[in-house]
C-alpha cells in the first residue's frame, strides 16, 4: 500500500503557553493510545491516494487520527518538516476544553473501529 505522507510543523509557532502544554498533553496521549507514532496530527498537510482515504470508515475528526488509520490499513506513515505560516485572518472557534473533549470523544471511536475493524494481513514477500 502506498504510504501517508504527514506534514510536521515547526517549532517556530507562537502558541500561547496552556496550548502548547495541552497540544503536548494530547500528542502524547494520542500516540500512548493509539500508537500511530504522529509527532503532530494538527498539521493540515496530509498527502495521500484518493483511493486509500475513501476506504477508510467515515467520520467526523477523521483528519485528527489519519496516521493512525492508515497504519491499521498497513500503510508507512512518513512524517515530513514544513513550515509553519501564521494565520492570515480571522480566530480560532476552538479552546482548549472544547478541543480536549471533541479529542477524546473521537479517539474513543478510533480505538473502537481498531478493535472491531477487519483487516486483511499486509502482504509480505515470500
Amino acid at each position: 500500500p502506498a504510504p501517508l505522507v504527514a506534514g510536521v510543523r515547526g517549532r517556530r509557532r507562537r502558541d500561547t503557553v496552556s496550548k502548547r502544554i495541552a497540544t503536548k498533553f494530547a500528542n502524547g496521549l494520542r500516540r500512548k493510545l493509539l500508537g500511530d507514532g504522529a509527532p503532530d496530527t494538527g498539521c493540515p498537510l496530509k498527502l495521500f491516494r484518493r483511493e486509500d482515504f475513501l476506504a477508510l470508515p467515515c467520520f467526523e475528526g477523521l483528519h485528527r487520527f489519519l496516521p493512525a488509520l492508515f497504519q491499521h490499513y498497513h500503510h508507512a506513515l512518513i512524517n515530513l518538516d514544513v513550515g509553519n505560516r501564521p494565520r492570515l485572518s480571522g480566530s480560532s472557534k476552538y479552546n482548549n476544553l472544547n478541543r480536549a473533549l471533541v479529542g477524546l470523544y473521537d479517539m474513543t471511536g478510533v480505538i473502537w473501529l481498531r478493535r472491531r475493524t477487519r483487516v486483511p494481513r499486509a502482504p509480505r514477500e515470500v
